[in-house]
């Protein structure tokens, strides 16, 4: 009983340190230009200070310094977080190359593969042939995954809430399928990071008032998805961890991965960079049939807990893996197929709400 009152003080104190951190930091990030400014594709009011993603940075390495519960590799992890949270700061300040920001990535990939032994070592029992043992390519899906990861949550980061609360959803059922399997050290470090991040949530929807909103900033993003990946990593591919099946991280992180995987190709298809910007996204697509930001939060965040749902429910009755992957694969046809037909899909529903 002391030891659960000692982690919920720790919760506690995380969330007014995440609070207090973002208070302070509003006001530094103003003075050195550290702002969110509007334009063409950018439709919010006032510059807004980028400070999100170092408030929950601050929290996380607070915790992992000195709490006394330990987590696997926490020294490497705290390494890798940091490099990203240093070139997450400068691309908001000066919008660096992507071409650097992948470099990066690329070695903090090879550092987790490296140093901490995570790996993309198998993914299961897809096709009911037993498990999928990779070999070698394990290093070229693992550097892939790490990337992938990193950028799926920082393209949902395009209205208020929206990265902060698929975040919740995505550590908060990550919480619970580890709890459930007997890893509750990386269980509690999934709340952990929702504890640093629900300080952020409550400041970019303006609940304390829209002159002291906050943005996430690359920064943050790429941490959210580094720590997805470290965490989901360590739950079905480290043996001590392995807790876990692999399908039932693609449905944990359903939204981000499917909006990016549709996107992207689109974007290859026309011929552009798969990292342009553009404005096509899922919460583009609500908007654009008449709901409100707050609404468009809601309705994906909805989304995403039935998407993760479907995941645990699978997980905990030990569902074939192989039809797990292949509902999986139906819900990501036709999301894809319902991107490529956008125009039409979206002209016809506004008619009909009409």
């Amino acid at each position: 009983m002391f030891v659960e009152r000692t982690l919920v003080l720790d919760l506690i104190l995380i969330v007014i340190l995440s609070f207090f951190s973002l208070f302070c930091l509003r006001k530094l990030a103003q003075k050195i230009g550290l702002v969110d400014k509007p334009n063409a594709r950018k439709k919010h009011s006032g510059e807004v200070p980028l400070v999100g993603g170092i408030s929950v940075y601050i929290g996380v390495c607070v915790f992992l310094t000195y709490s006394a519960l330990s987590v696997p590799n926490s020294t490497l992890y705290l390494i890798c977080i940091t490099s990203l949270i240093v070139i997450g700061i400068a691309d908001d300040r000066w919008d660096i190359s992507y071409k650097l920001r992948l470099l990066v990535q690329t070695a903090l990939a090879l550092s987790m593969i490296y140093g901490a032994g995570l790996s993309l070592k198998t993914v299961g029992n897809l096709f009911g042939e037993g498990d999928i043992v990779i070999g070698w390519v394990s290093y070229l899906l693992t550097v892939f995954a790490v990337i992938g990861a990193i950028n799926a949550f920082n393209m949902v980061d395009g209205i208020d809430g929206l990265l902060g609360g698929l975040s919740i959803v995505t550590f908060g059922s990550l919480s619970f399928v580890l709890y459930l399997a007997g890893a509750p050290k990386l269980g509690f470090f999934c709340l952990v990071i929702i504890a640093s991040v629900t300080p952020y949530v409550v400041m970019n929807l303006g609940l304390l008032g829209r002159k002291r909103r906050v943005f996430m900033g690359d920064a943050g993003s790429m941490l959210i998805g580094f720590s997805v990946i470290w965490i989901l990593l360590s739950a079905t591919q480290e043996a001590e961890y392995r807790v876990m099946r692999p399908v039932t991280a693609l449905w944990l992180i359903a939204v981000p991965l499917m909006d990016m995987a549709a996107i992207m190709f689109r974007r290859v298809r026309r011929g552009d960079s798969p990292f342009k910007p553009d404005r096509e996204h899922l919460h583009h697509i609500f908007q654009r049939l008449g709901f409100t930001s707050r609404q468009t939060l809601v309705i994906i965040c909805g989304i995403a807990l039935f998407y993760a749902s479907i995941g645990i429910i699978g997980e905990v009755t030990k569902a074939p893996e192989s039809l797990m992957f292949g509902l999986f694969i139906a819900f990501f046809a036709l999301y894809a197929f319902c991107l490529s037909h956008v125009w039409v899909i979206t002209s016809k529903l506004r008619a009909w709400r009409n």
